[in-house]
C-alpha cells in the first residue's frame, strides 16, 4: 500500500484492489499505517482518500544509513569467521 501511495493519493478501494482483501481488511491495514504516522485519510463526501506521509520513512532511512557501515563490517567479520571455521573443518 505504501508503494501505491508513493504515486499519489488513492481511495481505500484503489489500495485494496491489487490484494485479495476486503475493504474492511484494507481499512485495518491503513489504520496501522496511520497509527505509525505513515498515512493520512481524508473524507471527501462518501470517498475516503489516503495519502502517504513520507517524513517518518526519511527518518528511518537516515537512521539505517547511519548504522549501515557498522552492520556491514560486523556481518563481513562474521562471514570471514564462518568461512575460516568451514576451512578448518575440512
Amino acid at each position: 500500500m505504501l508503494s501505491q501511495l508513493v504515486a499519489g493519493s488513492a481511495t481505500v478501494s484503489e489500495l485494496a484492489e491489487p490484494f485479495a482483501i476486503s475493504l474492511a481488511g484494507a481499512s485495518k491495514h491503513l489504520r496501522v499505517l496511520e497509527d505509525a504516522g505513515l498515512a493520512r485519510r481524508s473524507v471527501d463526501g462518501r470517498v475516503r482518500r489516503c495519502q502517504l506521509i513520507a517524513e517518518p520513512l526519511r527518518d528511518a532511512s537516515a537512521w539505517i544509513t547511519m548504522y549501515q557501515p557498522f552492520w556491514e563490517s560486523t556481518l563481513d567479520a562474521l562471514a570471514g569467521y564462518v568461512g575460516a571455521s568451514d576451512d578448518t573443518n575440512k
